[in-house]
């Protein structure tokens, strides 16, 4: 059987894609804590 080599653009393509799911969900939870917080306050 022979072992499948994923393409170098495959490889960056998911990269991107999971370090931009990263960023976008650190950004969500600020902005929710950011949210939580205002609600807090007032």
């Amino acid at each position: 059987m022979k072992t499948y080599q994923k393409p170098a653009t495959s490889k960056l393509v998911n990269r991107f894609d999971k370090e931009l799911m990263n960023i976008l969900m650190s950004d969500l939870k600020n902005i929710k804590s950011k949210n939580t917080s205002r609600l807090n306050a007032a």
